[in-house]
């Protein structure tokens, strides 16, 4: 295998250009051109169709650029951990989650993480599709749900319920809903049941849509409910960690929640020794103590 004309073939791949490939690589366009053309001979294929504007990939050419995409990525991962120092925390930081808990909670706490480790490099991923991390889409998870993939290491950090909320403003302009029943006398603010999103989010909104509640608002994230929330649009369906960075929402029948609802990190075994990672986790479940104790002592107060 030779793993020169590979490299070369990603890079043109990628840039869709001879030229812009060579430029990158600090080659002409000519010797690019020659690897492609030595390529594809020792492949007996056709890797790109070649046309005025530019290259594209045929079908050969897409199956050999999902191996060298994975290739590069495996490579950047090993790379970095040969880099990671004992005693510094550099590079770049994949991190997925979900864009609700990504806004709500994570992205607000992340000025601390670069305060301790400022050459870190997070690379933040919102999106309720869960990435593979034994694939490399991703170096750490944190999720609503424990991983179900092989060869990670998870974590547990802590249980979030789905309450309902409302602004002060709201409930001193409509009467707070005593009882379920009254919950159709208001407009109602969630994710729509269909969306992706954690299922006893999505069974405490279909509980509470049997009231035929007359007017409604959903949005595809808990970040969207939060600001229809917050612009007294209703009242809204919202993890309850919202509550510590906007502790003026009054929770709504406060005895109406969802089921508890785990949430876990978790990284790729083969990144068990990575200092990016292991700062990461710390930084991760040192806020969830602090919170665990805010909690605490606001309700012994």
């Amino acid at each position: 295998m030779d793993w020169d004309k590979l490299r070369i073939f990603h890079a043109v791949a990628d840039a869709g250009s001879l030229t812009h490939a060579g430029d990158k690589l600090n080659l002409s366009q000519s010797a690019v051109s020659r690897q492609i053309r030595g390529l594809e001979e020792s492949l007996n294929a056709t890797l790109f169709h070649r046309h005025a504007r530019g290259l594209i990939l045929t079908e050969q050419g897409e199956l050999l650029f999902d191996a060298t995409a994975a290739m590069t990525r495996r490579l950047d991962t090993a790379f970095a951990r040969i880099r990671d120092s004992e005693e510094e925390v550099f590079g770049e930081l994949r991190v997925t989650t979900t864009t609700g808990f990504g806004t709500l909670w994570l992205s607000p706490r992340l000025p601390k993480l670069y305060e301790r480790y400022p050459d870190l490099k997070v690379d933040l991923m919102l999106e309720e599709r869960v990435l593979d991390l034994p694939m490399r889409e991703a170096d750490v998870a944190i999720r609503m749900k424990e991983p179900s993939q092989a060869d990670l290491i998870r974590k547990k950090l802590m249980m979030v319920r789905m309450c309902l909320y409302a602004t002060p403003d709201y409930l001193a302009d409509h009467a707070a809903p005593r009882t379920l029943e009254e919950i159709k006398d208001h407009r109602l603010i969630c994710q729509n049941t269909d969306s992706d999103q954690v299922g006893a989010g999505r069974s405490l909104v279909q509980h509470l849509m049997t009231q035929n509640i007359r007017s409604m608002l959903t949005v595809n994230n808990y970040y969207g409910v939060l600001q229809g929330v917050l612009q007294n649009l209703g009242i809204g369906v919202l993890p309850d960690y919202v509550t510590e960075d906007f502790p003026d929402l009054v929770q709504v029948l406060p005895d109406l929640t969802s089921a508890d609802v785990p949430v876990f990190l978790a990284y790729p075994e083969e990144l068990r020794q990575s200092q990016r990672v292991s700062a990461f986790k710390d930084f991760v479940q040192d806020e969830i103590i602090s919170y665990r104790k805010r909690l605490r002592a606001n309700s012994d107060s």
